[in-house]
């Protein structure tokens, strides 16, 4: 391997400077972190609940102490706008000590009615050594997830970041090491490819999270065939909304607009499709294109900046190239690219865009766009948006909007999906289970129900009588 083989260059969507350059971990040094981490399992393990609940709310104290550094290099390599890249600081503060603070619940032991000369109960123990692997467009909202309850359940850490925004990981170490943590509890490696594959497989790895692309969880699960090691996915989505007829149209229109265009489409539970009641449509989609005219897309630098780019070209023009699929089958786009002065076909910079006349025959409305772009439907009644909004690969988010909340929970009922939402979207509440379906990935992280993935149940069967 030659020299540069060895570089990670992360490279900024805003002029495509080189912002990061670092080393990528080498075979000896990814055993040590590996061996440091088992090392330290017992001794962390054996530190009480409330004692390691302590040190995580003074980790979650020092991160946030560098909350305008943190947002300053969010905006620089993902191309988050400055005026909400604090937002991300903020958000991973409350999921962090939410979790933290549901911990002492969610491990407690399970004792069983008493029986004569018998003691039992069930008891949740870590599982070992978790390997985190976080994506780019949310980078401390997804890692956060795992990592803190993962400490706070007894496990060591191991965490890779994507290599669009490794500064992140670093950002974490900083903190833990401002904590207090003793060495090997927390680590991270900036890793190839390949390296992050042989780390899957590796048996002392005994948890492995992964967030990302279908194809990225399939290569997951591969690495850790005949093994049996726990695996938490989430994949992504092509998340629905449907706006009933009794609609507060104007927070319908807000809303969804939000949840499309936010992080410039860049969210797994962003809103990628729309479908609204006929007597509505001509309305929301006026209102809806008055709105998203306004979005200033430019370097995510300026403080003006309320769209920014892409985090790259290829994804940008990935986008623009399922609008063209579109428009040339017959789907009518909303506003003129021309508006925004920083579009640019073969840059990140994307106008943002809204598509009428669509169907579920163009790759808009199945295949994840992750930008831009949303495609609105006209639906004739709930029964219809109920089989579009479940007609799709994916499944962890659908949100409707109506003042019927009876109505709504019963078509909730129907829907294919993780989470779903009334009269909001595009959030995460940490007390609620964060889950996908089909496609969107398996296992659960948040609420309590998180530290089950992170924990085993061991069950103690005492015979207390004369033996």
């Amino acid at each position: 391997m030659s020299n540069l083989d060895q570089i990670q260059l992360t490279r900024s969507p805003i002029d495509d400077s080189v912002y990061v350059e670092r080393e990528l971990a080498s075979p000896s040094h990814l055993e040590t972190v590996v061996m440091l981490a088992k090392q330290a399992e017992t001794s962390w393990q054996q530190i009480p609940l409330s004692q390691r609940q302590a040190m995580c709310h003074k980790m979650v104290d020092a991160f946030v102490q560098k909350k305008q550094e943190i947002a300053e290099q969010l905006c620089w390599m993902m191309g988050r706008p400055i005026r909400f890249a604090h937002l991300e600081v903020d958000g991973m503060a409350e999921r962090a000590r939410y979790m933290i603070d549901a911990a002492p619940d969610a491990l407690k032991s399970i004792h069983l009615p008493a029986k004569a000369n018998f003691t039992r109960f069930i008891q949740r123990v870590p599982l070992g050594t978790v390997f985190v692997m976080a994506p780019w467009n949310y980078p401390y909202l997804t890692a956060v997830n795992t990592v803190i309850p993962a400490i706070v359940a007894g496990n060591t850490v191991i965490l890779k970041h994507s290599a669009q925004t490794p500064l992140c990981a670093e950002q974490f170490a900083y903190a833990f090491e401002q904590a207090g943590f003793s060495r090997g509890v927390f680590q991270y490696l900036h890793l190839s490819h390949e390296a992050a594959q042989s780390l899957i497989a590796d048996s002392r790895i005994n948890q492995v999270t992964f967030t990302g692309s279908v194809n990225g969880g399939r290569q997951v699960e591969a690495a850790c065939a005949g093994q049996f090691k726990p695996t938490a996915l989430e994949l992504g989505g092509k998340d629905p909304a449907y706006v009933r007829a009794d609609a507060d149209l104007t927070h319908a229109v807000a809303t969804c607009v939000d949840g499309a265009f936010f992080n410039s489409g860049q969210s797994c539970c962003g809103i990628e499709r729309i479908y609204v009641a006929e007597s509505l449509f001509d309305d929301f989609v006026e209102q809806a294109t008055a709105l998203i005219a306004e979005y200033q897309l430019g370097r995510p630098d300026d403080p003006n900046t309320t769209l920014g780019p892409m985090v790259s070209a290829s994804a940008a023009d990935f986008v623009r190239g399922q609008i063209e699929d579109a428009v040339k089958t017959g789907a009518i786009c909303h506003l003129n690219p021309k508006d925004f002065a920083m579009d640019c076909a073969g840059t990140p910079y994307m106008a943002p865009q809204l598509l009428t006349k669509v169907d579920h025959s163009m790759r808009l409305m199945t295949e994840e766009s992750f930008g831009p772009v949303v495609g609105v439907m006209k639906v004739h009644d709930d029964e219809e948006a109920i089989h579009l909004m479940n007609d799709s690969d994916f499944g962890l988010t659908a949100a409707v909007f109506t003042k019927d909340i009876d109505a709504a929970i019963e078509i909730g009922e129907q829907l294919q999906t993780g989470t779903f939402f009334v009269n909001r979207c595009d959030y995460l509440d940490p007390a609620l289970a964060w889950v996908g379906v089909k496609h969107s990935g398996k296992g659960c992280s948040l609420s309590q129900l998180g530290y089950q993935q992170l924990t085993r149940p061991k069950s103690f069967h005492i015979k207390t009588g004369e033996l």
